[in-house]
């Protein structure tokens, strides 16, 4: 029989293999008929009346890319995507030829934004998108590739008089004084003249189809990337409100300025988009649908908690916890009784405090109540935690998350004595489906209470380990590091996924 640690592994390469950008292009799109022909993207029918263009940009856009030339064939007339410095030799070095374009491509590459910043090399590539899209009739057809991980750094194109490097100043100015990400996009787009819908605007009279995997918790089109070609729901009024918050309207360059007394004070409206298609065909949900039906075939009862998990991890890694010895209290037949009680109430009070979007508990709840003890079961969730740095060490969110899940169980265990928990078998697992988890190698980690248990057997201090966010030290140094999971670049991103795997003994 296989170890859970395998099963985890499996559902997550599933997880992932389902949004790598040739199997989810090859899903979503599809050209039919030769006279007129038509693109069909999930079962909706674009007619190709005349050529039929291509733009992208964002991490996973080149292997989307490679996928879509060689489905639409000839009949693709020109394309630019803008891609991650260095991303073309990054794949040839690790093999995967099947994200690259194939020689004598009609798609032009240019790579920029170093470090995820934007710079020069970027805004070469937004204004030849631009022009592309200026030029464009009603009988053309413009194919728009996102990827929300890094599509916003790859299309910078202020609004003149603004330069690039005072929109940046801006933007860090920002990030500095503590604002979100949906601020500073906020902001971005109101300065910018492709994002917040413009790039679609620029390209009217042509039909515009999006093709969209996204990166950002409950998938808001107009915050992906930036919202290129989705009707903004923000005005300038709520730019100024944001730079009012960070007491920023005083100390903006009189550019900023100039592009923000004539902005217009309403956002475009929504029938301005009648030619415009948005389309998701990647993210965090789909993701965790197929893994899903994989822990199904495995033999698991599985359920899928949400794919909008987000929070301090210490927090998290404490509904994971207390999630796990419930299931362990239903497996021992202790489903009814003041424990379960008890452990129940603590997690609605915990996700209530939580706010995770769209997280129905009460009645995940009954759900998992109503499985019953004889299968394994299988808790799975996908989002994006946060982590609070307050050491040197060396590690990501998922390796900690993990840490955190194993401590807490091994705590458990310890104060109950002869507790439900220690009569199930467990692992926790957490990873990035773009396969890097912070500055390491890894993509995540798996974590057991009996790891732990064996770590302080060693006289290991675990907790100082996550005082100095060190777990991918903790891990590689334990077992011959066979905890972390190294996948190597996948060539997409959907946030991260996890997974909760528990047998009876």
């Amino acid at each position: 029989r296989m170890s859970l640690r395998e099963h985890a592994l499996s559902l997550f390469r599933s997880a992932v293999g389902t949004v790598r950008p040739a199997p989810m292009m090859k899903r979503a799109l599809k050209l039919q008929g030769d006279g007129c022909p038509q693109l069909l993207v999930k079962g909706q029918a674009f007619p190709v009346k005349r050529d039929l263009y291509l733009v992208g940009f964002g991490k996973a856009v080149l292997g989307m890319a490679a996928a879509a030339e060689e489905i639409l064939g000839d009949h693709l007339v020109r394309g630019i995507i803008n891609v991650p410095l260095g991303i073309q030799e990054s794949l040839q070095r690790a093999g995967m030829q099947e994200m690259l374009l194939k020689p004598h491509s009609k798609i032009q590459v240019i790579e920029g934004a170093k470090n995820n910043l934007p710079d020069a090399e970027a805004l070469k590539g937004a204004v030849a998108i631009q022009q592309l899209a200026e030029g464009l009739t009603a009988d053309d057809l413009l194919l728009v590739l996102i990827s929300g991980r890094g599509g916003s750094a790859l299309l910078p194109a202020p609004i003149p008089p603004i330069l690039l490097e005072e929109k940046e100043k801006l933007t860090k100015m920002l990030a500095s004084q503590g604002a979100d990400i949906q601020e500073l996009n906020i902001v971005r787009k109101t300065l910018s003249t492709l994002k917040g819908g413009r790039l679609a605007q620029l390209a009217y009279p042509a039909q515009v189809v999006s093709l969209i995997l996204s990166d950002v918790i409950g998938d808001p089109l107009d915050i992906i990337a930036s919202g290129p070609t989705a009707a903004s729901s923000h005005s300038v009024q709520d730019c100024l409100q944001v730079l009012a918050k960070y007491n920023l309207l005083h100390n903006l360059p009189k550019s900023v300025e100039t592009v923000l007394s004539s902005s217009p004070t309403k956002p475009t409206a929504p029938e301005n988009y009648s030619h415009v298609s948005n389309i998701i065909i990647g993210s965090n949900t789909l993701a965790l649908d197929e893994a899903k039906h994989h822990a199904e075939g495995l033999g698991y009862a599985a359920l899928v908690l949400s794919a909008a998990i987000r929070g301090e991890v210490g927090r998290v890694a404490t509904l994971y916890c207390q999630l796990i010895r419930l299931v362990c209290l239903g497996l021992a037949g202790l489903a009814e009784g003041p424990l379960s009680d008890e452990v129940r109430g603590n997690l609605l009070q915990l996700a209530a405090e939580m706010e995770i979007p769209g997280l129905d508990l009460a009645k995940f709840l009954q759900a998992l109540q109503g499985l019953g003890p004889e299968k394994p079961v299988c808790i799975l969730a996908g989002g994006e935690t946060t982590v609070r740095l307050q050491g040197s060490g060396k590690g990501g969110r998922n390796q900690e998350l993990a840490l955190h899940v194993g401590l807490g169980l091994h705590r458990a265990q310890a104060t109950e004595g002869s507790s439900p928990q220690g009569r199930c078998e467990i692992i926790f697992f957490s990873g990035g489906t773009d396969g890097q988890d912070g500055p390491t190698e890894a993509a995540g980690a798996f974590c057991s209470p009996g790891l732990v248990a064996e770590a302080l057997q060693e006289g290991l201090d675990v907790e100082a380990f996550l005082r100095n966010n060190d777990s991918y030290t903790f891990f590689s140094q334990f077992q011959g590091g066979n905890h972390l999971v190294v996948t190597g670049l996948t060539g997409t991103n959907v946030m991260d996924i996890q997974a909760i795997l528990i047998r009876a003994m």
